[in-house]
């Protein structure tokens, strides 16, 4: 697959942003969030009507949402603020001389990133002050399918913000008059910012780490994740997993099994990335942006993940993220608790501590499948991510199944591939 450039320009808003709303306020949990670009790619069919729409619509669309999105047409000022300058977003263009279809049969992540804006992994722990925060590459294939990649740095967005972004986007592209809800909103009251000046995220993701790790598709459609809930909820700790939790617990399981080293010593421990925004009290308007999620663990000793059934290890998960309520967020962030929490677990890290840690990232029920630029909603969908030890989890196109990506080492995910859990329940087929 070739891809080559047409057009590199920054778009700006289509209005200026007024200087009252000039900066714009990180919080804690945007201060902590990793190093690099959250990316996302949506294919569209070449079937599709009115694909042909020019890419003067969609950049003058795209500015208009820009008007709404101030921060993201900004730059990273300090560890503290954007400076809302209107200084712009980055559109690139590019020719694919291919067929759509190629890439959605393959699925292969390598070949997915060629269609970014950018690479999604952060040269350094912040960005530079000419750096932007949101890149655009629409990718026009000769078959006449369209790929829509968009890389946006995390600090000013989660899964969740970009989700919301690129929605608003499309809807402005369908109609210059739909109108758009309040999206800013400041959350340093209810989560602190915090002197990161002696913390770092940056050495758990490097890109020449990246080029280490197989990213792989695993399906796993309707029918079997009901199954699996089954056979999950099956024991005292949990009755009736959701289908998150029922995944989770068959991935992680699997991924322990793969990944174990020292028996006799090892920790192993989950993470889970839990949106606050509906668990708050009042809730956070559900299309705010920036990164209103945290982390939860859930830890176990490696003597103790032998006798873990799916069910204990299920009842594990579940609860780790059932005590995310209002009052434990709210506590946890009084005086930089949760700063501190994660500091101490780096610190653990990089000392070399035989702590094992599994991340699970779940992007269901974001409605990315419900972008219609006006040609129709996405194929397909694809992250074009890798981290290692790491699960992405997407919908299937039907919102019923679950569609992981997971991130291992090349001799770990050979010998994933043949866990009996996984052969029993994920789909290898490349087909989209």
């Amino acid at each position: 697959m070739e891809v080559q450039i047409i057009s590199k320009e920054i778009l700006k808003p289509s209005s200026s942003t007024p200087q009252h709303l000039r900066t714009y306020k990180l919080s804690v949990l945007d201060q902590l969030a990793p190093p690099l670009y959250i990316p996302i790619i949506l294919f569209y069919s070449p079937a599709s009507e009115n694909l042909c729409k020019n890419s003067d619509h969609l950049k003058e669309s795209f500015s208009r949402t820009l008007t709404h999105f101030y921060p993201f047409a900004g730059r990273i000022k300090d560890d503290f603020s954007v400076d809302c300058n209107d200084d712009g977003a980055e559109f690139i263009e590019a020719r694919v001389a291919g067929d759509i279809s190629m890439v959605l049969e393959q699925a292969d992540i390598n070949q997915q990133q060629q269609l970014l804006p950018c690479s999604p992994y952060g040269k350094s722990s912040k960005l530079s002050t000419d750096q932007v925060t949101l890149a655009v590459q629409v990718n026009y294939f000769n078959c006449g399918g369209v790929a829509i990649s968009i890389c946006i740095w995390h600090a000013v967005a989660d899964a969740s913000t970009l989700a919301t972004f690129v929605n608003c986007w499309a809807a402005i592209a369908r109609d210059p008059n739909n109108v758009i809800d309040e999206v800013v909103f400041d959350c340093t009251t209810l989560f602190p910012p915090q002197d990161l000046s002696s913390f770092s995220l940056h050495s758990f993701v490097k890109e020449d780490v990246s080029s280490e790790i197989v990213m792989k598709r695993f399906l796993f459609d309707g029918s079997k994740v009901a199954a699996l809930r089954d056979e999950v909820g099956n024991g005292p700790s949990l009755d009736r997993p959701s289908r998150f939790i029922a995944v989770s617990t068959l991935i992680l399981t699997a991924m322990m099994t793969v990944t174990r080293e020292n028996e006799a010593m090892q920790i192993n421990a989950a993470t889970i990335a839990v949106d606050l925004r509906r668990r708050l009290k009042p809730p956070v308007p559900k299309q705010s942006i920036g990164n209103i999620f945290q982390v939860t663990m859930a830890k176990w000793p490696e003597s103790e993940s032998k006798e873990l059934s799916y069910n204990g290890l299920a009842g594990k998960l579940h609860e780790s993220i059932r005590m995310m309520n209002d009052d434990f967020i709210r506590k946890i962030h009084a005086g930089g608790g949760y700063f501190n929490l994660l500091k101490r677990t780096g610190d653990e890290a990089r000392k070399g501590s035989n702590l094992t840690v599994f991340g699970f990232s779940s992007w269901c029920n974001f409605p990315f499948y419900e972008t219609d630029f006006g040609w129709g909603k996405p194929l397909w969908l694809s992250p074009a991510l890798k981290l290692n030890r790491v699960a992405i989890f997407l919908d299937t196109k039907d919102g019923e199944g679950i569609e992981a990506w997971i991130g291992l080492s090349e001799e770990d995910m050979v010998k994933f591939e043949q866990d009996p859990g996984i052969l029993t329940y994920a789909s290898f087929s490349a087909s989209i």
